[in-house]
């Protein structure tokens, strides 16, 4: 019987990574057939958006080298929303190329990180990023802008909130739909969230245009979360199955898993349009896949203890 809490919202938006954020760091590559099959039962499962694949170098990213072979075998409907990374004009131009009517860029907070992710600093990824975002505007794309490193940074520590604010706005101020706030190595607490989008609203930046991208390395991205929800946040990010973390940041573990989310929101009576056992049965299918339990709590506690 799920027991709500005042100060929450009554629905909130899965904004699912599994597929790409998950996939991304896999060792070995996983087959386009799987891929479309983990997306198509992920939609099964009730998720409305999933982001699906990246256009970057597959010199750089080898795991996503397939991503034009993946959008040609998805299932289409006008409810599924299919986002794709996006890192700069060429990947753009694959992406137009490819139908893609929704992306997603990619920045840094800090300094080290963007020179270790993208090669650049912090103003030259940005002046990489505008031209791209001007084009799919244009093109009458809806874009999302991430920002990574938002609580602290492995090799910079802590990382101030001002700093965050002002990348963050400049990625906004290029006419972006919404902004992911990304505690990349999940070093991140309530007080630290709460804070940080009490910044971002006091910017310009409302809560209607933010959702949340928490890695659990400390345990703390469900309470993490919750902070965030009661702060006006109605977008969260999640992986199914806890897949993902950062091929460029080695304290990066998992992302939230999206079925731990499902537990909480459902507990608190929050709508989410999400079946957790279907969702829970197709993290153990791609577990299987990849040969290894996933790392789920839930998924865990709903599995045989025989699996």
């Amino acid at each position: 019987m799920p027991v709500p809490l005042s100060g929450l919202p009554e629905r909130v938006t899965i904004y699912e990574v599994g597929p790409r954020d998950g996939l991304q760091n896999e060792k070995a590559v996983v087959p386009v057939e799987v891929k479309s099959e983990f997306v198509t039962r992920l939609a099964d499962a009730g998720l409305r958006t999933i982001e699906t694949t990246s256009f970057v170098h597959p010199k750089w990213v080898p795991q996503l080298a397939d991503a034009e072979q993946l959008l040609d075998v998805l299932p289409r409907s006008p409810e599924l929303r299919y986002p794709v990374l996006v890192p700069n004009e060429r990947g753009l131009d694959r992406a137009l190329a490819n139908g893609v009517t929704e992306i997603a860029i990619f920045g840094s907070a800090t300094e080290t990180f963007a020179r270790r992710n993208l090669n650049r600093t912090v103003d030259e990824s940005l002046a990489m990023f505008a031209p791209v975002v001007e084009r799919a505007r244009a093109e009458g794309l809806w874009v999302r802008a991430y920002v990574s490193m938002v609580c602290g940074d492995p090799w910079e520590g802590d990382v101030p909130i001002p700093q965050v604010v002002s990348v963050a706005s400049r990625m906004m101020d290029m006419g972006c739909s919404q902004l992911s706030l990304g505690d990349t190595i999940g070093v991140g607490t309530p007080g630290r969230v709460t804070a940080l989008i009490e910044a971002m609203v006091a910017a310009g930046i409302g809560t209607d245009r933010l959702a949340v991208h928490f890695h659990d390395t400390y345990g703390q991205a469900l309470a993490n979360t919750l902070a965030a929800l009661r702060a006006g946040v109605t977008v969260v990010d999640a992986s199914a199955g806890g897949l993902g973390g950062c091929p460029y940041a080695g304290s990066a573990t998992g992302n939230l898993p999206t079925e731990d989310l499902v537990w909480m929101l459902d507990g608190l009576g929050i709508e989410t349009g999400v079946d957790l056992a279907g969702l829970v049965s197709t993290s153990r299918w791609m577990a299987g896949h990849l040969g290894r339990p996933s790392p789920s709590r839930v998924v865990q506690a709903l599995s045989p203890e025989s699996e």
